[in-house]
């Protein structure tokens, strides 16, 4: 008998019949998508239930003890992203509102530098966009917004992802905020998909904020997280006006006073379940070794990719190449075969579940499956993707090549 671990996925012994009414362990190889729960959100989330309240809004128990919960959770959040005394963390629904939040916040005038390998919450919000074509290699993406910004007069932001949705390959950002840094840009990180895999770090990554959802972190309430340096977001409207986001209110439109720091973005009543949930992820991961967590991933993602070159007519895609350090990601172009339908059966005769689509980057996935050398594959259908983590297992990489070989 194992010991219970707070990242433990709940419900990782579920079962699926098959058409043959075999029953099996479901294989859930769909972590880029919604990452499963795992024991750390749902014991805290247990644990608070019972003093549930309103936050920032009353003087009971109820009241106090949820308040006391939500500001330590932004605390442990904070810690989580290396976040400083000039830096705010905001709680918002996921990552797409946490970067629309910030594009609202831009001063008035700022262009945003944005290559097309982003996922359309990284591609879409952004006022003034400079779109750059998705780069060939790391080196191709410093060169390109090393030119980008010198044509640039005005005040400018980057914001580009820390791992890609679609591939998985690790971008290299510290490179990118080090050139945006030296034309004054600051540089917005899209963690979604790294946060889970790694460490991720404001200072380390070079990044002036962050943002990532809570149901990619194995915290599945619909809580996500802006953290970053403060003096834009307090000098921007609210992105809430109501409750929370306002110190005080007169008795004529406009005689007002707006709060400043995250409760200025917080307007309404907060999702304290999905913060607390989140929290407890961050400081469970904050406290495991996440070297051999690193290493078990890599070690399937490498099972996986090796296992796809007996799989006729199957293609892994990338930008940067095979040797590109990657997360627990892997999308496949087939020759011949609709994506689509491939997903749909392995989901029904296999107990498989994968992601087949476009994934919200439509452009990335149009320029690889242009580039993947397996005839018509994948234009209009897109791309199969298999994705892994925390609770993913040797057997269910074995199970998935078995199936895409049948």
């Amino acid at each position: 008998m194992f010991p219970i671990s707070p990242l433990d996925v709940v419900g990782d012994d579920l079962k699926v019949t098959l058409p043959d009414g075999e029953v099996v362990r479901f294989a859930h190889l769909d972590y880029a998508a919604s990452a499963p729960c795992v024991r750390a959100a749902a014991g805290a989330v247990q644990d608070l239930l019972p003093r549930y309240g309103s936050v920032h809004r009353g003087t009971g128990v109820r009241s106090q003890a949820s308040t006391l919960a939500y500001e330590l959770a932004r605390d442990v959040v904070a810690e989580f992203t290396g976040a400083g005394p000039g830096d705010c963390v905001v709680f918002t629904r996921n990552t797409t509102d946490a970067l629309n939040l910030l594009a609202r916040a831009l001063p008035p005038g700022t262009t945003t530098v944005v290559f097309d390998g982003e996922h359309h919450a990284n591609l879409l919000p952004w006022p003034n966009p400079v779109r750059l074509p998705a780069p060939s290699s790391p080196d191709e993406a410093v060169e390109a917004l090393d030119r980008a910004l010198r044509q640039l007069t005005g005040p400018a932001v980057l914001t580009v992802t820390g791992a890609s949705n679609v591939t998985g390959e690790v971008w290299p950002v510290r490179r990118l905020a080090d050139v945006a840094h030296s034309y004054g840009v600051r540089v917005i990180v899209d963690a979604a998909q790294l946060a889970p895999h790694h460490p991720v770090s404001l200072h380390e990554l070079g990044a002036d904020y962050l943002a990532f959802s809570g149901h990619k972190l194995y915290a599945p309430f619909g809580a996500g997280v802006l953290a970053g340096r403060a003096d834009w977001l307090d000098a921007a409207p609210p992105y809430l006006a109501g409750g929370g986001a306002s110190a005080s209110v007169g008795d004529r439109p406009g005689e007002l006073t707006w709060a400043t720091g995250p409760a200025r973005h917080e307007g309404g009543t907060p999702n304290l379940l999905g913060a607390v949930a989140l929290a407890a992820v961050c400081e469970a991961l904050t406290g495991a070794d996440r070297t051999a967590l690193h290493d078990h991933e890599q070690a399937l993602l490498t099972r996986l990719r090796d296992g796809l070159r007996d799989v006729p007519g199957a293609t892994e895609v990338s930008l940067f190449g095979p040797e590109q350090p990657r997360v627990g990601i892997v999308s496949i172009a087939f020759d011949g075969s609709d994506p689509a339908e491939v997903a749909r059966r392995l989901a029904r005769d296999h107990g498989i579940g994968v992601r087949a689509g476009q994934f919200c980057a439509h452009p990335l996935v149009r320029r690889l499956t242009r580039s993947a050398s397996a005839g018509e594959c994948g234009t209009a259908t897109g791309l199969l993707r298999a994705s892994f983590g925390l609770g993913s297992t040797t057997d269910e990489v074995d199970r998935l090549l078995a199936a895409l070989r049948s």
